[in-house]
């Protein structure tokens, strides 16, 4: 574990273009991002070296792998996880882990995105790995990039938020020596107690789950070898002692546990009794698991469900990220995955408005998508804490003979309601920015809202569906940094895309927006781009959201215009209904030709 020394108060510097206060995950990826797009920035961080001890997330999901593997950062994660997706990708419910009384009650197969091998709905599939690992490996891309300066054992105290100018950040050490820095942006990515956040006068509006949890990490060369249910990422024990969560943190003897439904007494308690008493962390690692195996106790960690949001997400150019914006109960492993959603959505718009081509609206759009994001989450996750594991506890689930048959049963019955807490698709992909200033909406219907059933929508405001060209090749590869007009190559019928679509590269350069464009498709199973996206083309976001669909190449560069914050315009058309396809226009190969040239050249 790599440990930084403390920045000399002599290396702030006095001005910087973007100031993140925080070095957490979401605070290095938004400085990645922002490099990756030109633009420097300072991240001001009060630890010097992370804790390995304390992994808190472990679940990096197929979107947030997806905004990883864009800045070349999937395959390190996955080199530096200690699980790999092959070892198990299911969670399983049961009443203890060894012996004959450790009964299967349910599992749920490819939890939480985890599928071995090319992966469909995104580039990247899901990958469990603790935040630490994480950000040992964000930080170790930090130090390769030159646009990013993280400054350690500092923390942002106060920021003073000027209207129409730079704002004055406080920072200290722990040697009590304070610099100023003024900065034209400020993100506060610094955690549920954010100095950023009470300079701004937010606070977070929710509430708490009324019974506390206990995380423990501890060592075992034992219980490996004792488990007699198949591997699992996450094993669910249902038990009347004790209840709650045990996973492998590693292939060799690291385990972690979470003991739910404690009294936060309780909690305190056993995360400072010694490990030797019956109340303590081992006693309860041992009720979870259901066998006498040796426990070492590394640290124990209690905790309290949250579930919290800020009203607003910034003003005057200083913005909330992550917990700092919104707290989330762990359940489905959102909470770490949203901040980086966040990360990602204010990057792109920090670097066009610093490069002189985001337009008035494109920052204050930040909040307005991000945070009923969040909400959605929040509520998702508050409902899932609502059926916990010690929920289902039933002293019968571990009888022989036919009361435990029927008790397993019910219980497998009832733990049906845990699916969308594991098989949690539409909510990690489905998620979309519909209301937003940024998208021209086209009139079409929009696929309903759920938290398990992701259908691929290229609707405005929606994830563009993902898509594989060959084996290897994935759609999004040819997404720019900047906006992407894509087009299906068979309804260019020949014409070059440049030409077809010259009026929204007329548009970009004159307003300088960059945008590529490109033809493409059919997909790897032959299906065409058009079905995919129900029009013959989408203009793509740099995040990779659908900012308009249609044929018209005029209506594009309007929409352009649009999507970089330069003000709302008329919604076009309902081009995917009311234009007719060069299809239905033409029979022959010729008209058909002509019809679609004349569709996308007006």
């Amino acid at each position: 574990m790599a440990t930084l020394q403390p920045a000399s108060p002599d290396v702030l510097p006095g001005e910087a273009e973007v100031l993140i206060a925080g070095g957490g995950p979401s605070g290095l990826f938004l400085a990645l991002d922002l490099a990756s797009r030109g633009i420097p920035s300072v991240v001001i961080e009060p630890r010097t070296s992370v804790d390995s001890t304390r992994p808190r997330a472990k679940t990096t999901n197929a979107r947030t792998m997806t905004h990883l593997w864009r800045l070349g950062l999937a395959d390190a994660l996955r080199t530096a996880a200690p699980l790999p997706v092959d070892y198990a990708q299911d969670v399983t419910f049961c009443t203890g882990l060894t012996g004959p009384s450790a009964h299967e009650l349910r599992t749920f197969r490819n939890a939480f995105q985890l599928v071995p091998g090319r992966y469909g709905p995104q580039p990247e599939c899901g990958q469990q790995v603790p935040q630490p690992v994480l950000e040992e490996v964000l930080r170790a891309a930090v130090a390769e990039a030159p646009l990013v300066t993280l400054l350690t054992g500092w923390h942002v105290q106060d920021v003073a938020v000027h209207s129409g100018r730079p704002s004055t950040v406080t920072a200290a050490d722990g040697a009590g020596n304070t610099r100023t820095v003024s900065a034209r942006y400020v993100i506060g990515a610094d955690g549920g107690s954010s100095a950023v956040r009470r300079s701004l006068g937010i606070r977070l509006e929710g509430g708490s789950a009324a019974l506390s949890n206990i995380s423990i990490m501890f060592r075992s060369r034992d219980l490996g070898s004792a488990i007699t249910l198949p591997p699992a990422v996450q094993y669910w024990v249902v038990g009347t002692e004790a209840a709650g969560m045990v996973g492998r943190m590693d292939l060799a003897d690291t385990w972690w546990a979470i003991i739910q439904g404690v009294d936060a007494s309780a909690a305190e308690k056993a995360a400072n009794t010694d490990s030797s008493s019956a109340d303590g962390a081992v006693a309860m690692v041992r009720q979870l698991v259901g066998a006498e195996v040796d426990v070492d106790v590394v640290a124990t960690d209690p905790w309290t469900a949250r579930m919290l949001l800020a009203p607003g997400y910034g003003r005057d150019g200083v913005f909330l990220v992550g917990d700092a914006a919104h707290l989330n109960p762990p359940w489905g492993g959102h909470g770490f995955n949203t901040c980086i959603g966040d990360a990602a959505n204010l990057a792109w718009k920090i670097a066009a408005t610093l490069s002189g081509w985001g337009g008035p609206e494109l920052l204050d759009s930040y909040g307005l998508e991000r945070r009923p994001v969040a909400a959605r989450t929040i509520r998702e996750a508050a409902s899932n804490g609502k059926a916990l594991a010690y929920h289902f506890a039933d002293p019968a689930l571990r009888s022989d003979g036919d009361d435990g048959v029927r008790a397993r049963q019910s219980a497998h019955e009832a733990l049906a309601v845990k699916q969308s807490e594991f098989d949690s698709l539409g909510l990690v992909l489905g998620y979309a920015y519909g209301d937003s200033p940024l998208v021209v909406p086209d009139g079409s219907p929009v696929p309903a809202e759920d938290p398990i059933r992701y259908v691929p929508s290229a609707s405005p405001g929606a994830l563009l569906p993902h898509a594989w060209l060959d084996p290897s090749t994935s759609l999004y590869s040819l997404l720019g940094s900047g906006f992407t007009l894509l087009a299906d190559a068979g309804a260019l019928a020949g014409v070059p895309e440049s030409q077809a679509f010259a009026p929204v590269l007329e548009a970009a350069a004159r307003q300088g927006i960059p945008v590529t464009v490109a033809a493409v498709g059919p997909s790897a199973d032959e299906t065409p781009m058009a079905d995919l996206w129900g029009a013959d083309a989408v203009l793509v976001r740099p995040d990779q959201h659908v900012a308009w669909r249609g044929s018209s190449a005029e209506a594009a560069a309007a929409a352009l215009a649009v999507a970089a914050g330069w003000g709302a315009a008329s919604p076009a058309p309902t081009e995917a209904s009311s234009q007719p396809t060069a299809t239905q226009q033409a029979s022959s190969q010729d008209n058909e030709r002509n019809a679609r040239v004349s569709a996308v050249i007006p």
